[in-house]
């Protein structure tokens, strides 16, 4: 099996055990989830951090952002503007969401764009080292790489549940391990070295 198809074969798994989560599961998750981060993650304000609007059957991150903006965050969303980047819109009280790509939604083109301090990155699965496999497309790689070439290092956090994680992850020279994740189970520093 060549890397690629063992990589489908771990998400395809992966997304499978977070699908068979029912509702009142997840919810339960994404609010404990909330709990934790709001306790763990330190945001100084007006640092700028990165989410996501929930697919299909991920994690609800809606509580955490909206805790963090309390904590005094500028919240921005990921934005798909062609088959290679993504951009992250600022996310303010008010604004109109609409149709992003990848069945997201997020902030229109009026939005500020913005530099994120801190991500909060959505995942399909993950193993113990924090290397993940997204939903395939690279959009995360290709703007955390965007971001080091400026001279920036975000903290980034992946957010999963636990049912997610995977024995092991095989990784690519541009693949990004997470140091951490934040899952039900608690937010785990990751022993991981940066390509």
């Amino acid at each position: 099996m060549s890397e690629k198809q063992l990589k489908s074969e771990l998400r395809r798994r992966a997304l499978g055990a977070r699908d068979a989560l029912d509702a009142e599961t997840r919810i339960e998750a994404s609010l404990a989830i909330e709990k934790i981060g709001a306790a763990e993650i330190e945001i100084r304000p007006g640092e700028i951090v990165s989410g996501f609007w929930p697919i299909r059957s991920e994690v609800d991150l809606r509580p955490l952002m909206f805790t963090l903006r309390e904590k005094g965050a500028r919240l921005c969303l990921p934005v798909i503007m062609d088959k290679t980047t993504i951009v992250f819109r600022e996310l303010v009280r008010g604004a109109e969401m609409v149709e992003t790509g990848f069945g997201t939604a997020g902030p229109g083109p009026e939005a500020a764009v913005l530099d994120p301090t801190t991500m909060l990155v959505p995942l399909a699965a993950f193993d113990h080292t924090g290397h993940r496999i997204g939903y395939g497309a690279g959009y995360y790689d290709r703007a955390i790489a965007r971001l080091f070439d400026k001279g920036m290092e975000p903290r980034l956090i992946g957010v999963a549940f636990d049912v997610q994680e995977v024995d092991a992850v095989p990784s690519e020279a541009h693949d990004v391990a997470l140091p951490s994740i934040l899952t039900e189970g608690g937010l785990r520093s990751m022993p991981h070295t940066r390509s």
